[in-house]
């Protein structure tokens, strides 16, 4: 499980530090009809740090596994509006389709960690 969480962690600290050193491509993945798209990628980079770094703690594990269960839920319209606006990214349509099942096994992991006794 420790490597796991390792990964799991690693992988939400990168993504969430990528939000920052890449703010406009990923505002630019904020469905229109939402408001404020650089505050919303600033937000949720900040929130996928934070989730990332709690994973490695045992006292903020279970909230932090919890937290980025909602941020992946929250962030799927996003990963939506691209696959049914691909003309915006320069990315094949299929591949934006595919990436939406991929969240599946991300909600998972998450699951798994929220529900982990503290050790």
């Amino acid at each position: 499980m420790r490597v796991g969480r390792v990964l799991f962690g690693s992988l939400f600290i990168v993504a969430g530090v990528a939000h920052f050193a890449f703010t406009r491509a990923y505002a630019s993945a904020v469905p229109d009809y939402l408001p404020g798209h650089r505050e919303l990628v600033l937000i949720s980079g900040a929130a996928e740090i934070a989730g990332g770094v709690g994973l490695f703690l045992p006292q903020t594990r279970r909230c932090a596994a919890l937290g980025l269960f909602l941020l992946l839920v929250s962030v799927f319209p996003a990963n939506l509006w691209m696959a049914q606006h691909p003309d915006r990214y320069g990315i094949p349509p299929w591949l934006l389709w595919a990436r939406l099942p991929m969240q599946i096994p991300l909600l998972w992991w998450a699951l798994i960690y929220a529900r982990e006794r503290l050790q």
